[in-house]
C-alpha cells in the first residue's frame, strides 16, 4: 500500500517508487459540487469556511451578527491549520469559544497561493470527515 505523506502545501505526495501530484483544482470542484448538491448554490471559500465554522461551534442559529460569523471563520481557519501544525487549541472559554496558539509563522505567499493554502486545509477537513453537513440548516 502506498505512503500518502499531507505536506500542507497544496498537494498531497504518494511514495511508492513514483511520485503523483494530486490536482487542487479537480478536488475542490468535486468539494464543491458536493456542496451544491447538499444547499443548492455553489459556495465560494468564505462560505465554506462559515459552514466549518459553525460545524466546529455546533451553532446552527439563522440569526448571527456579522462580528459572531467573522468570529466563525476565524475558528474554522485555525482548526484546518492545525493538522499541518499551524496553530493548537489551549482552551474553550466560559461560552464554548475556541482559543488558540499559533505555532508557527504561515509561509509567505501571494494572494493565489493563499487562496490554494487555504483549499488544500479545507479539503484536508472534508477528507478527515470532521464535517457532518447533514448537521447543517440549508
Amino acid at each position: 500500500m502506498p505512503e500518502l505523506v499531507y505536506d500542507g502545501l497544496l498537494s498531497v505526495h504518494i511514495f511508492a517508487g513514483m511520485m503523483t501530484t494530486d490536482d487542487l483544482q479537480q478536488r475542490w470542484w468535486n468539494l464543491e459540487a458536493q456542496l451544491v448538491e447538499r444547499f443548492g448554490k455553489k459556495p465560494d471559500l468564505d462560505a465554506i469556511l462559515y459552514l466549518i465554522g459553525m460545524q466546529e461551534m455546533q451553532l446552527f442559529d439563522e440569526n448571527i451578527s456579522k462580528e459572531t460569523k467573522q468570529d466563525l471563520m476565524h475558528v474554522a481557519v485555525c482548526t484546518i491549520l492545525l493538522p499541518s501544525g499551524y496553530y493548537q487549541l489551549t482552551h474553550r472559554d466560559e461560552d464554548g469559544w475556541p482559543h488558540f496558539q499559533q505555532l508557527k509563522a504561515l509561509p509567505d505567499m501571494g494572494l493565489r497561493e493563499q487562496e490554494d493554502f487555504l483549499k488544500d486545509h479545507v479539503l484536508l477537513y472534508f477528507e478527515q470527515e470532521r464535517f457532518e453537513a447533514g448537521n447543517l440548516t440549508e
